[in-house]
């Protein structure tokens, strides 16, 4: 027998796509530094009704990847140097652990799919893409954490990438890179070295150095 599906059933849905369509957005920098949102905003550009477009906007505050101010005003995080630095004190702890729990896992396959990852990575920095460039960055990294096998330390790094994207976008246009970052050619050598220090290192590296000089 089919059951009836519960009368909030398709707003449940509407409201977890259109989430996932924002946190999306957000984590790879396609909404910079103080990005103002509204609720009808949301709604018309998404075509969804004020009820999914606000249970969206709480579960992304609460994530950190929205803030809202006493006014109600929604917006993308406009971090301080304090927090830039916290937040990539955090990635230095987590991003290196999971690197580390990775690396016995860390066959061939991964090695050759890590390395055709940068090569995107590398396309779009010719390119002067900076939100292809930091899904690509972000891509690299969890291909290899996801390695680690460690699903809550996982999502811990996620949430901080969440809160940085749009610092990242920032971080991009400030640096006007050209070249793509040297840290990922360092973790795929000592991936393929079995250099436990190495790998700690590169990623340690890759994850700070970028962000520190933002804030600096």
């Amino acid at each position: 027998m089919t059951l009836a599906p519960r009368p909030n059933d398709s707003n449940l849905a509407t409201h977890d796509r259109l989430y996932r369509q924002l946190r999306s957005r957000i984590m790879y920098g396609d909404l910079p530094p103080g990005h103002a949102l509204t609720l009808r905003g949301i709604g018309r550009e998404y075509g969804v009704s004020m009820t999914p477009a606000r249970e969206a906007v709480r579960r992304l505050s609460a994530e950190g990847a929205l803030t809202m101010s006493v006014s109600g005003r929604i917006s993308t995080p406009e971090l301080g140097n304090e927090r830039i630095e916290e937040l990539a004190a955090l990635r230095a702890l987590i991003e290196v652990e999971l690197a580390s729990r990775a690396l016995p896992r860390a066959h061939m396959a991964l090695i050759e799919r890590l390395q055709t990852i940068n090569g995107t990575v590398a396309e779009a920095v010719a390119h002067r893409d900076a939100v292809s460039y930091i899904r690509a960055n972000l891509e690299f990294h969890r291909t290899l954490y996801l390695r680690a096998q460690a699903p809550a330390m996982l999502a811990m790094a996620e949430t901080v990438w969440l809160q940085l994207g749009p610092t990242m976008r920032a971080l991009y246009g400030k640096l006007r890179r050209t070249d793509p970052p040297q840290f990922h050619r360092l973790i795929i050598a000592a991936l393929r070295a079995g250099d436990e220090p190495g790998l700690r290192l590169a990623v340690r590296s890759d994850v700070t150095q970028g962000l520190r000089m933002l804030a600096g």
